[in-house]
């Protein structure tokens, strides 16, 4: 009976140590560096709607007879810039997941990629003009073309920095330079045709983009938007 018992207890011994878990290595942690990039979902998304409206819009203008350049290289930006803005909308769509890093990355660097062949579409627009020798429409497109770079440069490092897991400050200042630069675009947008309602309201969607891509980029950095006071006016 002790020599039974003893055998019992060494085989409960051994089945217990088995079993006992391994506590994982801090390499081994779902968190990383990046944190989460929720923050700039809502804003980001307002940004990729309002890019993919202002690109129609300047197709739409490009059909108009002021313009008459439809199929063009104009109207080709707009297709560029419409094509970024659903690329961005897709990015923050997945920006509401820790685990959707590696999409938003991709997302947001083919929506810099079609800002960047939007460049070559402007070009292309410049020297349509002056085929028709419409020196003045050449000349209102030509602005255009460093804004529409620095936009798709800044937005594919926002990308980068997340492949490179930079800090969110890093990857937030990205974000507000590429709004930044949009903004510039969107003065160039309205400047090719200021009379026609087309490139106006195109402006004021891309101008919209602008800001709510900051403010994506802000709430990244942990700069948080000043509240307005609802009431304030009661006060006076």
């Amino acid at each position: 009976m002790k020599l039974t018992g003893i055998i019992l207890l060494t085989i409960h011994t051994t089945l217990t140590t088995s079993f006992t878990p391994i506590p994982l290595s801090p390499s081994y942690t779902s968190t990383t560096k990046l944190h989460s990039l929720k923050p700039a979902a809502i804003p980001l998304l307002a940004s990729g709607k309002a890019l993919a409206r202002s690109g129609e819009l300047l197709i739409d203008a490009t059909a108009t007879p002021t313009l008459d350049s439809y199929g063009g290289g104009l109207s080709g930006t707009g297709a560029n810039i419409r094509n970024a803005g659903d690329c961005i909308a897709q990015a923050a769509a997945s920006c509401r997941f820790k685990t959707a890093s590696e999409l938003v990355c991709d997302e947001l660097r083919e929506a810099a990629t079609c800002l960047l062949e939007g460049v070559e579409q402007l070009e292309k627009a410049v020297d349509d003009a002056l085929v028709d020798d419409d020196v003045e429409l050449s000349n209102s497109i030509r602005p255009l073309i460093p804004a529409m770079k620095i936009a798709g440069t800044t937005l594919e490092e926002a990308g980068a920095g997340i492949l490179k897991r930079l800090t969110l400050a890093e990857i937030g200042e990205s974000m507000v330079q590429c709004g930044i630069a949009l903004e510039e675009l969107a003065q160039g947008v309205q400047n090719v045709s200021p009379g026609l309602t087309e490139t106006k309201e195109s402006y004021g969607r891309m101008i919209y983009g602008a800001e709510m891509m900051r403010e994506a980029g802000n709430n990244l950095k942990g700069i948080e938007k000043p509240k307005k006071k609802g009431k304030a006016w009661l006060k006076a």
